[in-house]
């Protein structure tokens, strides 16, 4: 959610004075004195990272860190999109969204990395999966993507065990508490962020073998879930109110008090501290209470790129890979002005951390998947995910179309997106 906006300015870094972390593990060469390691962010990534820098000098001896600022995240999309051999103070690395990986590694714009068993303990498979395109990691996991729900205490004195308890207050309440919905989504749209609804009701976008790997064959089934919408969802042949087919408003209504329970992203969740609510974060309870949805928890990574090598800076780029971007102490750095739940596991439970950075990084250990945009994106010329949900949840709350049929159309896109992306996973 997907994760955005900035502006092309350079900021120089410092030369770092500690001992080079061969012992970090990677198979690298000593970093030379005075290497200038160029790294490409977006507007607020970029400014936040120049701080986190300015506040210790020792990461890497004898590593000048260079952070070119983007005017926005569309800016810096089209120019890592763009970049060649020959790009004028090309990165050695590159700060953005999982969903790059595959992209830029395809295009041979990306360099392997190869981390010690230590350090990938810091990470959780699923973003160590993020990073990974054909069974090859080419960054490190920075920062978790994710949506969390929560509920307003004045209205819910406890958290919710089940969807259905959820259904049953917004039921019981509507009228008496001028209810406009029970469940809406405030982040992440009806696609990224409604992942965890459907996935509550038994529709998840993908599945895992027992190992970790992605099942190549499997799709929800679309008698289960559509019955469930049928269910929890509808009233009649058109939605009950509980869950509206649009995010629109969602916020606003959560915000005044009309909506019990919001999906909320973790970009935005300083708003609604700011007006007072408890960041009690936590996955979208599912039919029972041992099986709540998943979200999408996807990871915004430091990648490294091919023009490091070239230009003879590889092994003082891997060093700020391993010593700033992946370690604990880094990551804590740097999200204490990001303010995102950090990948790393250490780092996630810093102290310095606010509530609502623990909250969010909490809810993507409890409950989520990987955004693999392979998949996601569907084949050219045919129906992305993306557009499926938001279609399905319209066609059925809105439109009135029968919840199985309209289930069994989902399930065929997402079975043919599975089978176009299955040499890519």
């Amino acid at each position: 959610m997907e994760e955005k906006l900035m502006k092309k300015k350079l900021f120089r870094g410092f030369a770092i004075a500690a001992t080079l972390a061969l012992a970090a593990g990677l198979a690298v060469t000593p970093a030379q004195a005075n290497t200038t390691v160029v790294v490409w962010a977006d507007e607020t990534r970029g400014p936040n990272l120049k701080k986190a820098l300015a506040d210790k000098a020792d990461w890497v001896s004898g590593v000048t860190i260079e952070v070119v600022t983007f005017t926005n995240f569309d800016a810096l999309n089209a120019a890592v999109d763009n970049m060649t051999a020959s790009t004028a103070n090309r990165p050695d690395i590159v700060v953005g969204p999982n969903s790059w990986v595959t992209k830029l590694a395809k295009n041979a714009k990306l360099a392997p990395l190869t981390l010690t068993t230590s350090q990938k303990a810091g990470f959780n498979s699923g973003q160590l999966y993020d990073m990974t395109y054909k069974k090859k990691l080419y960054g490190i996991p920075v920062d978790v993507n994710n949506v969390a729900m929560i509920y307003n205490t004045k209205l819910v004195k406890t958290a919710p065990q089940t969807f259905g308890d959820m259904v049953d207050y917004y039921t019981a309440n509507k009228s008496s508490k001028s209810l406009k919905a029970g469940l809406c989504i405030a982040g992440g749209g009806m696609s990224w962020g409604a992942h965890s609804v459907a996935s509550a009701l038994g529709a998840d976008a993908f599945y895992f073998n027992s190992d970790g790997t992605i099942n190549k064959l499997r799709a929800f089934n679309p008698s289960t879930f559509g019955k469930n919408v049928k269910k929890y969802l509808l009233a009649g042949n058109k939605g009950n109110g509980f869950f509206p087919a649009s995010d629109s408003g969602c916020k606003e209504n959560f915000l005044d008090g009309t909506v019990p329970f919001a999906v909320i992203g973790n970009w935005e969740w300083s708003s609604y501290a700011d007006a007072g609510f408890t960041m009690n974060q936590m996955p979208v309870p599912g039919l029972t209470a041992s099986k709540p949805g998943k979200a999408f928890g996807s990871v915004s990574g430091a990648m490294l790129t091919v023009y490091a090598k070239a230009s003879g800076r590889e092994a003082a780029a891997k060093s700020v890979l391993v010593d700033f971007f992946g370690s604990a102490a880094g990551q804590a750095a740097y999200q204490k002005y990001e303010k995102r739940a950090p990948a790393q596991a250490v780092a996630a439970t810093n102290v310095n951390l606010n509530a609502a950075q623990r909250g969010f990084g909490a809810s993507a250990a409890a409950a989520s998947i990987p955004e693999i945009g392979v998949i996601l994106n569907g084949p050219a010329g045919g129906i992305s995910y993306w557009d499926a949900l938001p279609a399905f949840w319209t066609a059925v709350l809105i439109d009135g179309k029968d919840a199985v049929a309209e289930a069994r159309k989902l399930a065929a896109i997402y079975k043919a997106n599975l089978t176009a992306a299955k040499n890519d996973i």
